[in-house]
């Protein structure tokens, strides 16, 4: 029985698993032992699949995928499992369409995340709004993915919306970026009493002194409600002699307002140590876009982009990565205040 508890999430009985291997030390993370577990090629004209985010649906698990093409331009793509691990992918991208129901197609889109919210499940997306930005669309049968209004204006990515409103309203965090392989970021959070008109712009947390998330951090999964507050799992970059390090950071931020940062966890939880992460089409990545979770065993599955090439899964439970978290947090006055100048 964990001490921390999970809240207003249904049981996942069926969560993947897989029990933490005999004599592991270090954060309490690891790694599926028969990762990648979607390799090149998946899917005919896809050449990548990485970057992506999944959830429970009906009898087993859905997901929206961030497919490479053969010809290079990422676009969102449907896949379904039984079990969360062995993945069946549609061969045509999502069919997005506007309100009238007619075609409405990104040019590109990649880095998707998914989250319900109350009866309606929302796809987010970055892909170009005159400028890389945030592409928003809704379905509630994954049949007819109906797109909305561009939240933000350009340059944004790494939107991340919460699972439940907070004082009646949306909340999402995003890192405001240029269209580039940016050199720089922070995390904010905006509120909406509709998914349409945004505001009420709150500063999360920037990157800090820590050699792994000293150049940019960006939002991951989606925060999970606990006792503790909202357990964040977020990327962290640092910049070495040969390009960007993207590792796998721990927050937990306040429950009734989370641009505070309660505690931040001054280590790593995961960073490139496997070949699938170290090498691939840009090495030397870890990129966090989704957990499915348990409440009554408080397990957690995470699921993380392998060096822009692969989908890897992780595996960790909620009271060994709480406490991991607050043991080793290391905040400063940007985190903890409310995050208006």
């Amino acid at each position: 029985m964990s001490n921390v508890k999970m809240l207003n999430c249904p049981p996942v009985p069926n969560v993947p698993w897989q029990e933490k291997p005999e004599g592991f030390k270090g954060a309490p993370v690891w790694r599926y032992t028969e990762n990648p577990i979607v390799g090149r090629n998946p899917v005919e004209g896809v050449a990548r699949i990485f970057n992506s985010a999944v959830m429970p649906f009906e009898d087993g698990f859905i997901g929206v995928f961030r497919g490479e093409q053969t010809n290079g331009r990422p676009y969102v793509y449907l896949g379904r499992s039984k079990d969360a691990i062995h993945w069946d992918f549609d061969k045509e991208k999502v069919p997005f369409v506007n309100e009238k129901g007619e075609p409405f197609m990104p040019l590109y889109a990649y880095d998707p995340r998914l989250v319900k919210v109350e009866d309606t499940y929302y796809i987010i997306w970055c892909g170009d709004f005159y400028g890389a930005s945030i592409g928003v669309a809704t379905t509630k049968d994954f049949k007819t993915f109906t797109r909305i209004e561009n939240p933000f204006i350009p340059f944004n990515r790494n939107a991340v919306l919460f699972p439940r409103k907070i004082h009646g309203n949306y909340m999402m965090m995003s890192r405001p970026s240029d269209s580039g392989h940016t050199p720089f970021g922070d995390i904010f959070i905006s509120e909406s009493p509709d998914m349409i008109y945004w505001g009420r712009h709150r500063h999360v947390m920037s990157p800090n002194d820590k050699w792994w998330q000293s150049v940019k951090v960006g939002g991951g999964a989606a925060p999970i409600e606990t006792t503790e507050g909202w357990l964040l799992f977020y990327h962290g970059v640092s910049g070495t002699c040969n390009g960007f390090v993207y590792s796998i950071g721990g927050a937990i931020l306040d429950i009734d307002n989370p641009s505070i940062v309660k505690y931040r966890c001054e280590n790593f939880l995961l960073t490139p140590e496997e070949w699938y992460e170290e090498r691939g089409f840009v090495p030397n990545v870890c990129f966090p876009c989704a957990t499915i979770h348990d409440p009554e065993s408080g397990k957690i599955a995470l699921y993380y982009g392998c060096a822009d090439s692969y989908v890897g899964l992780a595996f960790t439970e909620i009271d060994s990565v709480v406490d991991y978290i607050k043991t080793n947090s290391c905040v400063n006055d940007n985190d903890t205040e409310i995050g208006i100048r």
